[in-house]
Formats: C-alpha cells, structure tokens, sequence
C-alpha cells in the first residue's frame, strides 16, 4: 500500500490565484484564497488529478512573465 492510499478520508483538489493545485479535506472549509477546482474523491484520485493537470509547476505570476509570453 502506498502513503497516497492510507487515508481512508474525502478530499477535493483546490486551486489557488497563482494556478497551484493541493488537496483538502472535503468537510472542512476552504482556506482563504483557494477555490474548488472540479475534482473531489479519495486521496489517491485526488493526487493523480493533481499529476495530470499541473504540468508547469511555476506559479502563474512567473509564466506570464516569461520571454515570448503574452
């Protein structure tokens, strides 16, 4: 069994302004600053969602930034 699959409890996966992803437990309230992002589930579910979507792990204020963006 894998860390990820230990915990029997409910997450959903969260998003902050600067596009960054992390889990939270499903019962308690959003901390401030961070907004549902669609997903919600077992830890591991969670995490895997997390490893497909977050592909550029700089925050968003850096990617906008960068050279040749717009």
């Amino acid at each position: 069994m894998s860390h990820e699959d230990d915990d029997a409890g409910e997450y959903q996966v969260v998003i902050n302004d600067e596009e960054q992803y992390s889990i939270w437990p499903l019962e308690r309230a959003l901390p401030a600053g961070w907004r549902g992002a669609g997903k919600s589930g077992p830890k591991s579910a969670c995490l895997t969602f997390i490893r497909e979507v977050w592909t550029d792990m700089r925050p968003l204020s850096v990617r906008k930034s960068a050279p040749g963006t717009a």
